[in-house]
């Protein structure tokens, strides 16, 4: 008796536990708490897609009750026990022709609305403004063409030290862990803004799932692309193709802002340019150069050396003490600009500008205990170019 019970309990158990389950599924809360299903998203095109997605998804639910509904009334009409027996026959045109038919005309129905939003995807024609995206290992730069000026987003500070080996910090402790970065892509609500994608190194994929879409960044190559968000927010995403050692490293965030807001960083953004091209011109000081190369270090170059010039061996050289922190400056400059054939060793003569390239050599030859005392200016870097 108790085995009965305790059976017939069990069973209403997982009962409960299904019937729980289900409804988790189809509720709103569920989808966003487990994201079961796609984002709607913030553009009308994301919009369309989910649309798009949930129409199909009906068409297959429905075509699926009713092929297995038929399936099992037919197991169970027409099973031995009730002495059916099977009928013998080669072929029937009538449900050959209907089994044909009917696909085709559900096919075809669904091919029209995907077409037509997948002609709008491609539609990159009367946009008001223009971002060329570039891939690299591991960044993003941003090159704003109507509005004269570039920059690079990289992986946020904090959470590129927690990223770093043994650092022993707590991934909690950042804000947004790995999606997170320093210089965000900055668009006005309710403008057409096309997207030029290509790649300066590996293939690179460019994805903002808000955004309903996302473009493969692929070397010698430009893709395009649009978006026009509907809502202010901050929209996140990542690279979306494998890309090397640092693909997890390269999030994506969009920041939509009203118009005006637009335009006012618009302005901060030119005046930034001006700084920078006016500190090329002009000779730095020892301690300013350091305090620069240190930050220009942690953003770009301690992913590999690690943050304190140690290196990964057998992977990574070290920087403390090494042949080319410690040796003639000009191979020091030209390393780092140019790069070394047949190793991870990227050239950066492209992605900093003279002070950076400047004040990061001049921090590697004065860090780690190297202490050359050796200063690099622009200016040297600028003859190097």
């Amino acid at each position: 008796m108790s085995v009965i019970k305790t059976k017939t309990v069990t069973l209403k158990s997982i009962a409960l536990g299904l019937l729980s389950t289900l409804t988790m599924l189809f509720s709103g809360a569920a989808s966003a708490d487990y994201e079961l299903n796609m984002t709607q998203g913030a553009t009308p095109i994301s919009q369309e897609v989910y649309d798009l997605h949930m129409l199909i998804l009906w068409v297959c639910v429905i075509i699926g009750v009713i092929v297995f509904g038929v399936m099992f009334w037919s197991i169970l009409r027409h099973r031995k026990s009730k002495g059916a027996v099977a009928k013998q026959f080669h072929h029937n045109t009538t449900a050959e022709l209907v089994w044909t038919v009917i696909p085709i005309i559900i096919l075809v129905s669904m091919a029209f609305p995907a077409t037509k939003t997948l002609q709008e995807m491609e539609d990159t024609s009367n946009a008001d403004m223009t971002i060329k995206v570039t891939g690299y290992q591991w960044r993003w730069k941003y090159d704003y063409v109507d509005e004269g000026f570039g920059f690079f987003s990289n992986l946020a500070t904090d959470s590129s030290d927690i990223s770093k080996l043994n650092s022993g910090k707590d991934p909690a402790s950042a804000d947004h862990y790995l999606r997170n970065v320093d210089n965000p892509v900055v668009v006005p609500v309710n403008t057409k803004v096309r997207f030029l994608a290509t790649s300066a190194d590996v293939i690179h994929s460019w994805w903002v799932p808000d955004l309903g879409w996302k473009k493969d960044a692929i070397p010698g190559y430009v893709n395009e692309s649009w978006a026009e968000i509907d809502k202010p927010g901050i929209y996140r995403g990542q690279c979306a193709e494998l890309c090397g050692k640092g693909h997890a490293y390269m999030p994506i965030v969009v920041k939509a802002v009203s118009e005006d807001e637009y335009y006012d960083w618009v302005g901060e953004q030119l005046a930034m340019q001006e700084q920078e091209a006016a500190g090329a011109e002009r000779e730095w000081s020892r301690d300013e150069l350091m305090e620069k190369g240190e930050k220009v270090y942690g953003t770009i170059c301690s992913a590999c050396h690690q943050a304190n010039g140690q290196g990964v061996p057998g992977a990574f050289p070290a920087l403390a003490g090494s042949a080319v922190a410690t040796g003639p400056v000009d191979k020091h400059i030209d390393t780092v600009m140019h790069g070394v054939s047949g190793t991870a060793m990227q050239a950066f003569a492209a992605q900093l500008n003279d002070v950076d390239l400047a004040s990061v050599i001049t921090y590697e030859r004065n860090a780690f205990g190297n202490d050359t005392g050796d200063v690099v200016q622009p200016a040297d870097i600028k003859a190097k170019r």
